[in-house]
């Protein structure tokens, strides 16, 4: 029971230590600027090649198809059911 009792302390003491840095307003955490850019692997990107408007092109061709519609999902609701 002591040893229950002592974790359960040392995690509300590490949950109020992250909290002290939520309520000071600290910036949270975020991607880096760049990417592969900064690492000097851009050229490396087997989608683009390097060409930031073909990454662009691709993510929106991404994001079409996925909100395509397709009409074998769709349901006549005007049509008798077994007819």
């Amino acid at each position: 029971m002591l040893l229950w009792l002592m974790v359960l302390a040392a995690m509300l003491l590490i949950v109020g230590v992250m909290s002290v840095g939520v309520l000071m307003g600290r910036k949270p955490i975020s991607g880096s600027c760049g990417g592969l850019n900064n690492l000097g692997l851009k050229q490396g990107c087997d989608i683009c090649g390097g060409k930031d408007e073909v990454c662009e092109e691709q993510q929106r061709k991404e994001k079409l198809a996925q909100t395509a519609y397709r009409p074998e999902l769709a349901l006549d609701a005007t049509r008798k059911p077994g007819a």
